[in-house]
């Protein structure tokens, strides 16, 4: 197995944190937070990156730094941007300068959520929010910077580190007797662990891909299943009580409600679906129901 260089970003976040960890089987990891590269100043980002690889050669690029304020990017368009469409350009800039990989992560938000299907790799994008227009800007961005990319679009993204809607609802379970969760947005909770399990089989099969192998490109990752976030509510904290934590909302005590009951600046996509036939199929996986990985969440959460 070829022993790689990888350079982090976005280490200190939820899914940097795991990925920090699990890249560790591949070789060398050099991990930056957002303190040390600072993806809202691309030109300051572009110098960093430079001194750093000057250094420390890079074989693989993983980006999991984001703007992920879905509701403030509408009011700062320009640093969302900035950190989802022009630093991820400047990162496959410096990965084409320095013949590596660059694996980077996307969402569900660059679709418009119609209809019922799970949407597919070669359906057009049409994001509905800043956050949406500024992540697929990232995409396109890094396609044109760097041949030898990878793109994984995923969703509802949950770990053991870092603030998300598991943590969230079991905060707010303790503290009213009931809850109020929307019923009719559809898709899968994906867990940090299985994103960086997945990457790293993904950067161990393209190890020796040239610029135009077959498989660089976008991919959907997600769990298996499907659920709203009522139903996910529900079951996470229906598995909190069933781990001992005392809580006031029970699950019965979780109430739907609509979208449009809970107005937000940012509109959310009523389908974010991920069909992930394709990167099943290219690199020979097998995903676990998201009800896995939320309960190897809790499972940490409550082993203490």
């Amino acid at each position: 197995m070829t022993v790689h260089k990888i350079l982090l970003l976005g280490a200190n976040g939820q899914l940097g944190h795991e990925l920090a960890t699990a890249l560790h089987a591949l070789g060398e990891v050099k991990a930056l937070t957002r303190a040390q590269a600072d993806l809202s100043q691309p030109d300051v980002l572009r110098a960093t990156l430079a001194h750093i690889t000057h250094s420390f050669v890079p074989t693989v690029i993983v980006n999991a730094a984001a703007y992920t304020a879905v509701d403030k990017a509408e009011s700062e368009p320009d640093v969302a941007h900035a950190v989802n469409a022009l630093s991820v350009g400047v990162l496959g800039e410096v990965a084409q300068q320095c013949g590596a990989t660059v694996l980077h992560y996307s969402t569900d938000y660059v679709f418009d959520g119609s209809g019922k299907k799970p949407w597919q790799e070669t359906d057009v994008p049409h994001p509905l929010s800043v956050y949406g227009q500024s992540k697929l800007a990232g995409e396109q961005a890094l396609a044109h910077a760097c041949a030898r990319h990878v793109v994984l679009r995923t969703s509802w993204v949950v770990g053991t580190h870092g603030g998300n809607f598991l943590k969230t609802m079991l905060r707010l379970a303790a503290e009213r007797d009931s809850l109020r969760v929307v019923a009719d947005q559809a898709g899968v909770p994906t867990s940090t662990a299985l994103l960086a399990k997945v990457t790293v089989q993904i950067i161990q099969a393209l190890q020796s891909a040239d610029a135009h192998d077959p498989r660089w490109g976008v991919y959907h990752l997600a769990a298996g299943g499907e659920t709203t976030w009522h139903a996910y509510a529900q079951y996470v904290i229906a598995g909190a009580q069933a781990r001992g934590a005392v809580l006031k909302a029970t699950p019965e005590a979780v109430h739907p409600i609509t979208t449009a009951e809970y107005p937000l600046p940012a509109p959310r996509p009523l389908n974010s679906r991920l069909n992930t036939h394709k990167v099943q199929h290219t690199f020979g996986l097998e995903l676990p129901d998201w009800q896995h990985g939320v309960d190897g969440i809790l499972d940490t959460l409550f082993s203490k």
